[in-house]
Protein backbone atom coordinates (compact mmCIF):
# COMPACT_ATOMS: atom_id res chain seq x y z
CA UNK A 1 0.00 0.00 0.00
CA UNK A 2 1.23 3.49 -0.85
CA UNK A 3 1.01 6.33 1.61
CA UNK A 4 -2.22 7.72 0.15
CA UNK A 5 -3.92 4.35 0.40
CA UNK A 6 -2.68 3.93 4.00
CA UNK A 7 -4.09 7.32 4.99
CA UNK A 8 -7.40 6.63 3.27
CA UNK A 9 -7.80 3.19 4.86
CA UNK A 10 -6.84 4.47 8.31
CA UNK A 11 -9.14 7.50 8.37
CA UNK A 12 -12.01 5.60 6.79
CA UNK A 13 -11.72 2.84 9.39
CA UNK A 14 -11.65 5.36 12.27
CA UNK A 15 -14.66 7.23 10.87
CA UNK A 16 -16.60 3.97 10.55
CA UNK A 17 -15.98 3.15 14.23
CA UNK A 18 -17.37 6.42 15.59
CA UNK A 19 -21.14 6.66 15.82
CA UNK A 20 -23.03 9.99 15.73
CA UNK A 21 -24.07 9.44 19.34
CA UNK A 22 -20.45 9.00 20.45
CA UNK A 23 -19.58 12.22 18.60
CA UNK A 24 -22.39 14.13 20.30
CA UNK A 25 -24.46 14.39 17.12
CA UNK A 26 -28.12 13.62 16.56
CA UNK A 27 -28.40 10.52 14.39
CA UNK A 28 -31.10 10.52 11.74
CA UNK A 29 -31.74 6.87 10.95
CA UNK A 30 -33.80 7.41 7.82
CA UNK A 31 -31.58 7.31 4.78
CA UNK A 32 -28.42 6.74 6.80
CA UNK A 33 -26.38 4.09 5.01
CA UNK A 34 -23.26 4.03 7.19
CA UNK A 35 -23.01 3.08 10.89
CA UNK A 36 -20.23 5.60 11.51
CA UNK A 37 -19.86 9.27 10.75
CA UNK A 38 -20.28 10.81 7.34
CA UNK A 39 -17.41 12.82 5.86
CA UNK A 40 -19.49 15.98 6.22
CA UNK A 41 -19.95 15.31 9.93
CA UNK A 42 -16.23 14.85 10.48
CA UNK A 43 -15.58 18.05 8.54
CA UNK A 44 -18.03 19.99 10.71
CA UNK A 45 -16.51 18.62 13.90
CA UNK A 46 -13.00 19.46 12.69
CA UNK A 47 -13.95 22.94 11.53
CA UNK A 48 -12.89 22.44 7.90
CA UNK A 49 -14.79 22.32 4.64
CA UNK A 50 -16.20 19.05 3.38
CA UNK A 51 -14.04 19.36 0.26
CA UNK A 52 -10.88 19.83 2.34
CA UNK A 53 -11.64 16.87 4.60
CA UNK A 54 -12.42 14.73 1.55
CA UNK A 55 -8.99 15.66 0.19
CA UNK A 56 -7.38 14.61 3.48
CA UNK A 57 -9.26 11.32 3.60
CA UNK A 58 -8.21 10.56 0.02
CA UNK A 59 -4.68 10.53 1.38
CA UNK A 60 -3.46 13.93 0.23
CA UNK A 61 -1.71 15.03 3.41
CA UNK A 62 1.14 16.95 1.81
CA UNK A 63 1.01 20.48 3.18
CA UNK A 64 -1.72 19.78 5.75
CA UNK A 65 -0.80 21.61 8.96
CA UNK A 66 -0.43 19.88 12.32
CA UNK A 67 -3.26 22.04 13.66
CA UNK A 68 -5.66 20.69 11.04
CA UNK A 69 -4.51 17.12 11.73
CA UNK A 70 -5.02 17.74 15.45
CA UNK A 71 -8.56 18.94 14.71
CA UNK A 72 -9.28 15.84 12.63
CA UNK A 73 -7.88 13.68 15.45
CA UNK A 74 -10.21 15.37 17.94
CA UNK A 75 -13.19 15.00 15.60
CA UNK A 76 -12.52 11.29 15.20
CA UNK A 77 -11.71 10.91 18.90
CA UNK A 78 -8.37 9.30 18.13
CA UNK A 79 -6.44 8.02 21.11
CA UNK A 80 -2.78 8.89 21.68
CA UNK A 81 -1.47 6.04 19.53
CA UNK A 82 -3.89 6.78 16.67
CA UNK A 83 -3.14 10.51 16.78
CA UNK A 84 0.60 9.82 16.64
CA UNK A 85 0.03 7.40 13.76
CA UNK A 86 -1.84 10.05 11.77
CA UNK A 87 1.04 12.49 12.28
CA UNK A 88 3.52 9.79 11.22
CA UNK A 89 1.54 9.18 8.04
CA UNK A 90 1.57 12.91 7.33
CA UNK A 91 5.34 13.08 7.81
CA UNK A 92 5.75 10.09 5.51
CA UNK A 93 3.85 12.03 2.84
CA UNK A 94 6.35 14.88 3.00
CA UNK A 95 9.30 15.38 0.64
CA UNK A 96 11.88 14.50 3.30
CA UNK A 97 10.25 11.21 4.29
CA UNK A 98 12.84 8.94 2.69
CA UNK A 99 15.69 10.74 4.45
CA UNK A 100 14.19 10.14 7.89
CA UNK A 101 14.51 6.38 7.85
CA UNK A 102 15.63 4.85 11.11
CA UNK A 103 18.58 2.45 11.14
CA UNK A 104 17.74 -1.22 10.67
CA UNK A 105 19.15 -2.45 13.96
CA UNK A 106 19.79 -6.13 14.57
CA UNK A 107 22.71 -5.85 16.99
CA UNK A 108 23.26 -4.01 20.23
CA UNK A 109 26.25 -2.16 21.59
CA UNK A 110 28.70 -4.10 23.82
CA UNK A 111 27.79 -1.79 26.71
CA UNK A 112 24.13 -2.72 26.42
CA UNK A 113 24.99 -6.41 26.20
CA UNK A 114 27.01 -6.05 29.39
CA UNK A 115 24.11 -4.31 31.11
CA UNK A 116 21.76 -7.16 30.15
CA UNK A 117 24.18 -9.73 31.56
CA UNK A 118 24.25 -7.83 34.87
CA UNK A 119 20.44 -7.88 35.15
CA UNK A 120 20.22 -11.37 36.62
CA UNK A 121 17.09 -11.25 38.78
CA UNK A 122 14.47 -10.58 36.07
CA UNK A 123 13.95 -11.58 32.43
CA UNK A 124 14.95 -8.78 30.05
CA UNK A 125 14.80 -8.67 26.26
CA UNK A 126 15.56 -6.04 23.63
CA UNK A 127 13.35 -5.79 20.53
CA UNK A 128 13.50 -3.54 17.53
CA UNK A 129 10.35 -1.97 16.12
CA UNK A 130 9.81 -4.95 13.77
CA UNK A 131 9.66 -7.22 16.84
CA UNK A 132 12.98 -8.88 16.03
CA UNK A 133 14.55 -10.26 19.20
CA UNK A 134 17.80 -8.29 19.07
CA UNK A 135 19.20 -9.23 22.48
CA UNK A 136 18.28 -10.72 25.86
CA UNK A 137 19.83 -11.79 29.10
CA UNK A 138 19.89 -15.58 29.74
CA UNK A 139 16.74 -15.26 31.88
CA UNK A 140 14.94 -13.50 29.01
CA UNK A 141 15.99 -16.15 26.51
CA UNK A 142 14.72 -18.81 28.88
CA UNK A 143 11.37 -17.04 29.27
CA UNK A 144 10.94 -16.89 25.50
CA UNK A 145 12.67 -20.20 24.73
CA UNK A 146 9.91 -21.37 22.34
CA UNK A 147 10.32 -18.16 20.34
CA UNK A 148 14.09 -18.55 20.10
CA UNK A 149 13.89 -22.22 19.11
CA UNK A 150 10.92 -21.93 16.75
CA UNK A 151 11.52 -23.64 13.38
CA UNK A 152 9.36 -21.22 11.39
CA UNK A 153 12.14 -18.81 10.41
CA UNK A 154 14.25 -19.43 7.34
CA UNK A 155 18.03 -19.33 7.30
CA UNK A 156 19.29 -15.81 7.84
CA UNK A 157 16.03 -14.51 9.28
CA UNK A 158 16.13 -12.99 12.78
CA UNK A 159 14.17 -14.40 15.68
CA UNK A 160 10.88 -12.50 15.45
CA UNK A 161 7.98 -12.46 17.89
CA UNK A 162 5.32 -11.77 15.25
CA UNK A 163 6.55 -14.58 13.00
CA UNK A 164 6.40 -16.96 15.95
CA UNK A 165 2.93 -15.79 16.99
CA UNK A 166 1.33 -16.22 13.58
CA UNK A 167 3.29 -19.04 11.95
CA UNK A 168 4.30 -21.42 14.74
CA UNK A 169 1.38 -23.66 15.85
CA UNK A 170 2.94 -23.89 19.32
CA UNK A 171 2.30 -20.16 19.79
CA UNK A 172 -1.32 -20.88 20.72
CA UNK A 173 -0.06 -23.03 23.57
CA UNK A 174 2.59 -20.51 24.64
CA UNK A 175 0.29 -17.47 24.74
CA UNK A 176 -2.54 -17.97 27.23
CA UNK A 177 -4.39 -15.15 25.45
CA UNK A 178 -3.29 -15.72 21.86
CA UNK A 179 -5.83 -13.26 20.45
CA UNK A 180 -4.42 -10.43 22.57
CA UNK A 181 -0.84 -11.36 21.70
CA UNK A 182 -1.75 -11.40 18.01
CA UNK A 183 -3.49 -8.02 18.25
CA UNK A 184 -0.52 -6.52 20.07
CA UNK A 185 1.97 -7.81 17.50
CA UNK A 186 0.06 -6.40 14.54
CA UNK A 187 -0.63 -3.05 16.18
CA UNK A 188 3.09 -2.70 16.90
CA UNK A 189 4.03 -3.47 13.31
CA UNK A 190 1.29 -1.17 11.97
CA UNK A 191 2.58 1.65 14.18
CA UNK A 192 6.12 1.17 12.85
CA UNK A 193 4.84 1.07 9.27
CA UNK A 194 3.48 4.57 9.83
CA UNK A 195 6.81 5.78 11.21
CA UNK A 196 8.98 4.18 8.53
CA UNK A 197 7.00 2.93 5.52
CA UNK A 198 10.21 2.29 3.56
CA UNK A 199 11.73 -0.21 6.02
CA UNK A 200 12.62 -3.10 3.72
CA UNK A 201 12.74 -5.62 6.55
CA UNK A 202 9.29 -4.61 7.75
CA UNK A 203 7.86 -4.71 4.23
CA UNK A 204 9.24 -8.23 3.75
CA UNK A 205 7.92 -9.39 7.14
CA UNK A 206 4.43 -8.02 6.54
CA UNK A 207 4.40 -9.59 3.08
CA UNK A 208 5.45 -12.96 4.47
CA UNK A 209 2.89 -12.94 7.27
CA UNK A 210 0.12 -11.60 5.02
CA UNK A 211 0.76 -14.40 2.55
CA UNK A 212 0.96 -17.21 5.10
CA UNK A 213 -1.51 -16.22 7.83
CA UNK A 214 -5.19 -15.37 7.47
CA UNK A 215 -5.43 -14.09 11.08
CA UNK A 216 -2.57 -11.69 10.40
CA UNK A 217 -4.11 -10.50 7.15
CA UNK A 218 -7.45 -9.72 8.84
CA UNK A 219 -5.77 -7.79 11.65
CA UNK A 220 -3.48 -5.88 9.31
CA UNK A 221 -6.49 -4.70 7.30
CA UNK A 222 -8.09 -3.26 10.46
CA UNK A 223 -5.39 -0.53 10.71
CA UNK A 224 -5.38 -0.67 14.52
CA UNK A 225 -2.42 0.88 16.33
CA UNK A 226 -1.49 0.83 19.98
CA UNK A 227 1.28 2.10 22.26
CA UNK A 228 3.01 -0.62 24.26
CA UNK A 229 4.60 0.92 27.34
CA UNK A 230 3.44 -1.32 30.17
CA UNK A 231 1.04 -4.19 30.67
CA UNK A 232 0.84 -7.89 31.37
CA UNK A 233 1.98 -10.94 29.43
CA UNK A 234 0.29 -14.25 30.12
CA UNK A 235 2.16 -17.29 28.92
CA UNK A 236 2.26 -21.03 29.41
CA UNK A 237 5.94 -21.85 29.66
CA UNK A 238 6.69 -25.47 28.78
CA UNK A 239 9.15 -25.76 31.70
CA UNK A 240 7.31 -24.10 34.57
CA UNK A 241 3.67 -23.75 33.58
CA UNK A 242 1.52 -20.63 33.57
CA UNK A 243 3.09 -17.22 34.22
CA UNK A 244 1.28 -13.90 34.51
CA UNK A 245 3.98 -11.24 34.33
CA UNK A 246 3.87 -7.47 34.35
CA UNK A 247 6.22 -5.69 31.99
CA UNK A 248 7.73 -2.26 31.46
CA UNK A 249 8.97 -1.01 28.09
CA UNK A 250 11.86 1.45 27.98
CA UNK A 251 12.99 3.06 24.75
CA UNK A 252 16.75 3.39 24.36
CA UNK A 253 17.61 6.92 23.18
CA UNK A 254 21.19 5.91 22.33
CA UNK A 255 19.86 3.10 20.13
CA UNK A 256 17.00 4.51 18.02
CA UNK A 257 14.35 1.91 17.27
CA UNK A 258 15.30 -0.40 20.13
CA UNK A 259 13.25 -1.01 23.28
CA UNK A 260 14.24 -2.81 26.47
CA UNK A 261 11.43 -4.85 28.03
CA UNK A 262 11.68 -6.08 31.62
CA UNK A 263 9.31 -8.65 33.14
CA UNK A 264 8.50 -9.10 36.82
CA UNK A 265 5.97 -10.55 39.26
CA UNK A 266 4.70 -9.45 42.67
CA UNK A 267 6.86 -10.66 45.52
CA UNK A 268 5.48 -13.77 47.19
CA UNK A 269 3.08 -14.56 44.35
CA UNK A 270 2.86 -17.92 42.53
CA UNK A 271 4.25 -16.12 39.45
CA UNK A 272 7.31 -15.00 41.42
CA UNK A 273 7.80 -18.63 42.46
CA UNK A 274 7.49 -19.61 38.80
CA UNK A 275 10.16 -17.09 37.81
CA UNK A 276 12.54 -18.47 40.44
CA UNK A 277 12.00 -21.96 39.10
CA UNK A 278 12.55 -20.70 35.56
CA UNK A 279 15.79 -19.03 36.62
CA UNK A 280 17.06 -22.31 38.05
CA UNK A 281 16.01 -24.18 34.92
CA UNK A 282 17.71 -21.61 32.68
CA UNK A 283 20.97 -21.96 34.59
CA UNK A 284 21.08 -25.70 33.92
CA UNK A 285 19.72 -25.81 30.37
CA UNK A 286 21.40 -22.89 28.57
CA UNK A 287 19.85 -20.37 26.12
CA UNK A 288 19.65 -22.67 23.11
CA UNK A 289 17.46 -25.33 24.72
CA UNK A 290 14.42 -26.50 22.81
CA UNK A 291 11.93 -25.92 25.61
CA UNK A 292 9.18 -27.95 23.96
CA UNK A 293 11.04 -31.24 23.92
CA UNK A 294 13.58 -30.95 26.73
CA UNK A 295 11.60 -29.24 29.47
CA UNK A 296 11.12 -31.06 32.79
CA UNK A 297 7.74 -31.97 34.15
CA UNK A 298 5.64 -28.98 35.14
CA UNK A 299 5.47 -28.42 38.92
CA UNK A 300 2.15 -29.41 40.46
CA UNK A 301 1.85 -26.02 42.24
CA UNK A 302 1.56 -24.13 38.95
CA UNK A 303 -1.20 -26.26 37.43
Amino acid sequence: MGNRDEVKAFLTSRRAKLTPGQAGLTAHGRGRRVPGLRRSEVADLAGVSVEYYAQIERGDLAGVSDSVLDAVARALQLDEAEHAHLLDLARAAGPAARTRRRPSTRRVRPGLERLLDLMVEIPVIVNNARLDAVAANPFGRALFAPVYTSPVRAAGQPVNHARFTFLDPHARDFWLDWERAADDSVSTLRTEAGRDPHDRGLIDLVGELGTRSDPFRVRWAAHDVRLHRTGRKQIHHPAVGDLHLDFEVMELPADPGLSLIAFYADAGSPDADGLRLLSSWAATQGPAIDARTAAPEKPQANH
